[in-house]
């Protein structure tokens, strides 16, 4: 695992972008695993910005996201497709159909999670895979457990994780409490990682990553397994 210090929230966002620049550089046709959530609101930006200039080609880029929360419908403005559209997807010259986002109006956990990873088989895997990490130490929304969960699951969401998602709805009671996520077996497929924190709130996480035992309660911490994982985190994330 390589770790990048940056600076600040700014640093991590252009850092990113241009990590990214350089993947659909090389590879055009990339298959991108692409998260949601505060950490990469400002890497969007930037590709937003770089695709305006004409320095990014999202044409033949093929995307997977890592969750959904369930019961949410597309169009819902708390859902994760909603939240790519509004910061990614509606600004670049992606093509709808290339983008792919768990099914959260699909009861049936099974079918929703088994058509999930029939997906990204089918795409033959990620070729860079976009993480943040959660204040316990979630990627995606695998929730410290006494297993690391392969495939894409549904998980009911800890206390930790619906009270830092609260912010985005107008009352606790709207939060949902369950979702579908890719799994921490599928997140370590991708043939590359890279993982983006800040903020002094991550920094117990982050160093735990780094630098602790491999174990479920603090799933990020599977990442030491993977070989081509660049994590960008800032001062305040890694407790400076």
């Amino acid at each position: 695992m390589q770790l990048c210090r940056c600076r600040n929230y700014e640093e991590i966002s252009q850092r990113a972008a241009e990590l990214l620049t350089a993947q659909l550089t090389w590879k055009k046709d990339s298959t991108l695993g692409l998260a949601t959530g505060g950490s990469p609101v400002g890497l969007y930006r930037k590709l937003r910005e770089r695709f305006a200039e004409g320095l990014v080609d999202f044409s033949e880029v093929k995307t997977v996201n890592l969750d959904e929360y369930r019961g949410l419908a597309p169009e819902n403005p708390q859902s994760y497709r909603y939240f790519m559209e509004e910061n990614l997807f509606r600004h670049v010259n992606i093509h709808p159909e290339n983008t792919y986002v768990p099914n959260g109006l699909e009861k049936d956990t099974e079918t929703a999670c088994r058509n999930y990873d029939a997906v990204i088989q089918r795409l033959g895997g990620i070729d860079l895979q976009l993480l943040g990490i959660g204040r316990n130490g979630h990627i995606g929304f695998n929730e410290p457990s006494d297993h690391f969960s392969s495939g894409t699951h549904c998980v009911k969401l800890s206390e930790n994780t619906i009270e830092a998602n609260q912010r985005f709805f107008e009352r606790r009671e709207e939060v949902p409490t369950e979702a579908y996520t890719m799994g921490c077996g599928a997140i370590l497929r991708a043939r590359r990682i890279l993982l983006l924190a800040s903020g002094r709130d991550k920094a117990e996480a982050v160093h735990a990553m780094l630098y602790g035992t491999i174990t479920p309660q603090l799933p990020a911490s599977i990442l030491q397994l993977h070989e081509n994982v660049l994590v960008l985190a800032d001062e305040e994330a890694l407790g400076q």
